[in-house]
């Protein structure tokens, strides 16, 4: 990446802009820049457009419009769409305060001078306070945010010293990303997303190997989400809570219950992605699983590579 300061001179004005997130407000530092130099930095000239309302991870995070090709190189709307998608779930689970403006500073770059890059701090922050989510649902921290990219001494897009970094206590912070079991069809549908396969089982045994959760089904099962797994593979499924050897999980406690049980392969192991009582007396569960047959979820293999 070139040096932003060896293409801009600071005219001393500092722009304050603040940005609203699902729960709350934060404010984030901009500094201005007059070019010395003319022309583009990317192969298209950019613009400012509208950001849409179908641009979910973005639309209201406090400003409107936005550059476009954005800082990853989208040239079109529809591709940051598409890509902006698959990190909506990620900022629902809240794993950082500050995970939509880090992503929003790239998928959607506030309209200024020249585009500006988020810290290398700030990535950081949202790297090591998200990872762990991540990794309970078998994706890596993608290669295309990491975080020594980002500028570490130039200007950048920073917290401000009364912002924390670090998350807000919820009822649901400490337990297990795949055991959130609020009965809400988006959280349903999301986790559901993030799984290639489900089904709907009892659980025979729950065991601790290591850091991880080893759960144990018993035989009845009936497929919701086949993928492409195959019957002698369903009859000898264990599954693995990545990192879950401690965290609560009040399904995996109470194992007389039928469960909605959602997972994805990752190597040689099956991770357990998602689990919610099966309650068909439950208006979000029916709704859910009615949904299920038209919804269209987010491409995760074309981000988290």
């Amino acid at each position: 990446m070139r040096s932003v300061s060896a293409l801009w001179r600071t005219i001393g004005m500092v722009v304050t802009v603040a940005f609203m997130s699902a729960c709350r407000a934060s404010e984030f530092e901009y500094v201005s820049w007059k070019m010395e130099s003319a022309g583009p930095i990317y192969g298209k000239t950019p613009q400012c457009v509208g950001i849409p309302e179908d641009l979910r991870l973005c639309h209201g995070v406090g400003y409107t419009t936005m550059l476009l090709p954005n800082l990853l190189e989208h040239e079109t709307m529809a591709e940051v769409k598409q890509q902006a998608s698959s990190w909506v779930p990620l900022v629902h689970k809240r794993c950082h305060t500050s995970t939509q403006i880090f992503l929003c500073s790239l998928f959607a770059p506030v309209c200024l001078d020249r585009p500006i890059y988020p810290c290398r701090k700030l990535c950081e922050a949202v790297r090591d306070g998200c990872t762990p989510i991540m990794e309970a649902f078998g994706y890596p921290w993608p290669e295309m945010l990491t975080c020594d990219k980002f500028p570490e001494h130039d200007v950048c897009i920073a917290m401000t010293p009364n912002i924390t970094e670090t998350v807000e206590t919820t009822g649901s912070s400490a337990i297990c990303p795949p055991c959130d079991n609020e009965m809400k069809t988006d959280t349903m549908l999301e986790h559901m997303c993030a799984s290639e396969f489900a089904i709907k089982a009892k659980i025979k045994e729950v065991k601790r190997e290591n850091t991880d959760r080893k759960v144990i089904l018993q035989k009845k099962k009936k497929l919701i989400k086949q993928g492409n797994l195959k019957k002698k593979d369903l009859k000898k499924l264990v599954l693995f809570l990545k990192n879950g050897a401690d965290c609560p999980c009040q399904q995996l406690d109470n194992i007389a219950n039928q469960y909605l049980i959602m997972f994805r392969k990752v190597d040689k192991q099956y991770l357990l992605t998602g689990i919610h009582k099966w309650d068909k007396s439950n208006m979000e569960f029916k709704k859910a699983m009615k949904t299920l047959k038209t919804h269209q979820c987010p491409e995760f293999t074309n981000v988290f590579k």
